[in-house]
């Protein structure tokens, strides 16, 4: 571990190699689990706010459990996160032509029809962020399902830090990014 301005960072966000390899997997992480995605408390209320522009790219199954339960949720912690569909995947999933899970939201982005790529959460998989009060902690969530993907980054030898480059820069700014490269470039040589 090692501390970063607020944060303390788990070196295997640099040891560790990971490329997402939706060909092989199929985005089971938006499927697998037993809870929505995380959200931070202002992300509630863009979910809210963007919930009939992305509707159109729900499916049916989606669009009805955000209309029962809500855009978002309370966690049996008192976390907010996205609903599920029939506890199984998260409400935003849909599916492409090969049955690989695709998020709503980020279609949406794509299209240009929304600013807001998707929650922080998913957009910074494997990086799992957790706040205390005085500090937030950086860690790599190492989870099988997710084992071709660790494969895939070994291959093409992709440290995680650098896959989730631009969620991290989302989340943490440019800054906190450029010294956690400087920290990478010394454990490197």
């Amino acid at each position: 571990m090692f501390q970063l301005g607020k944060t303390i960072v788990s070196e295997d966000i640099i040891q560790k190699d990971f490329v997402c390899n939706l060909s092989a997997c199929k985005g089971v992480c938006c499927v697998a689990g037993d809870a929505g995605a995380p959200l931070e408390k202002e992300e509630t209320k863009t979910l809210e706010n963007i919930y009939e522009t992305v509707k159109p790219f729900l499916r049916k199954e989606g669009i009805d459990a955000i209309e029962s339960q809500g855009t978002w949720i309370t966690s049996d912690f008192g976390e907010p996160e996205t609903p599920l569909v029939n506890d199984a995947e998260c409400a935003y999933v849909i599916f492409d032509e090969n049955k690989t899970a695709l998020c709503a939201i980020e279609e949406a982005y794509n299209k240009g029809l929304v600013d807001w790529k998707k929650p922080i959460s998913c957009h910074l998989y494997p990086v799992r962020v957790k706040d205390y009060s005085e500090f937030a902690a950086v860690n790599y969530n190492k989870w099988d399902i997710c084992d071709d993907a660790c494969s895939l980054g070994a291959e093409l030898q992709v440290p995680v830090y650098k896959f989730v480059k631009e969620a991290l820069i989302r989340k943490f700014g440019q800054n906190w990014y450029d010294e956690l490269e400087k920290v990478a470039a010394k454990q490197v040589k």
